[in-house]
């Protein structure tokens, strides 16, 4: 899968880019993160890339040209029209289905905003997907889009182990069971002792009770659409109802 992050300040993106998992998918050819310096294409004569606004406010704006040439340039490499990101707060908040959806593309561009953002025009031109990393403000597009990068990345085949991409948080809208490794005993802190029992049932059963205790108390607005068995309706039940009689829950 190949990225291009559409970007003033591509050293970000190659930081990152060039570390950990990414790093390793990158070397073995599975993806590709490309960072494309929106100032090359500027026809500005001293280099400037903004301007100011219309209608006066503070800040600077991207101007329109050199967005739409840079565009112009990633597609062209691309071969085809693909869908553009726009990194920007006022975008719809990025969850895991977001990133199982863009998985399934075989190239994602993504457009990085600096200053007070980017002219409307070439946004209405070129994107086709607002998103945002959740309700507050950056900087700049950069970490923002690392991050999609980084959670679509680890979908793709090959990018990490198979079956690792499965069973974690999200899945089925739940949050992931607390794990544990050696030793047995820390700090008088035992390892659950189903877990050492070796009989995978159980193992499973008591990974998943974890999985619904941990986001009713840590993300309640998930578990409206937790994908869950009659038992394990049944369970959350009796949780939410002990909860209810708990006062301090009250």
């Amino acid at each position: 899968m190949d990225f291009f992050v559409m970007t003033l300040f591509p050293e970000l993106i190659e930081s990152i880019a060039d570390s950990s998992i990414i790093k390793r998918a990158k070397d073995a050819g599975i993806i590709s993160v490309q960072a494309v310096n929106i100032r090359d294409y500027t026809e500005d004569k001293h280099g400037h890339v903004d301007d100011y606004c219309y209608g006066g406010g503070k800040g600077m704006l991207i101007k329109a040209q050199p967005v739409y040439d840079c565009y112009q340039a990633v597609e062209k490499n691309i071969g085809r029209k693909t869908r553009v990101i726009y990194m920007t707060p006022q975008g719809e908040v990025f969850t895991q289905k977001k990133a199982e959806e863009l998985a399934k593309e075989e190239a994602l561009v993504f457009l990085c905003g600096h200053y007070e953002g980017i002219d409307e025009r070439v946004l209405e031109e070129i994107v086709t997907d607002y998103i945002s990393v959740g309700d507050y403000v950056l900087t700049g597009g950069e970490l923002p889009a690392m991050t999609v990068i980084d959670a679509v990345s680890r979908l793709v085949p090959g990018v990490i182990s198979e079956g690792s991409e499965v069973i974690e948080t999200f899945h089925d809208n739940l949050l992931e069971y607390p794990q544990y490794t050696r030793p047995e005993v820390w700090r008088d802190r035992q390892v659950p002792e189903v877990l050492l029992s070796g009989h995978h049932q159980k193992v499973e059963e008591w990974q998943r009770k974890k999985s619904i205790e941990r986001t009713l108390r840590w993300r309640p607005d998930l578990i409206k659409d937790a994908v869950l068995s009659k038992k394990e309706q049944q369970f959350l039940k009796e949780l939410q109802k002990k909860d209810d009689d708990d006062p301090l829950h009250s």
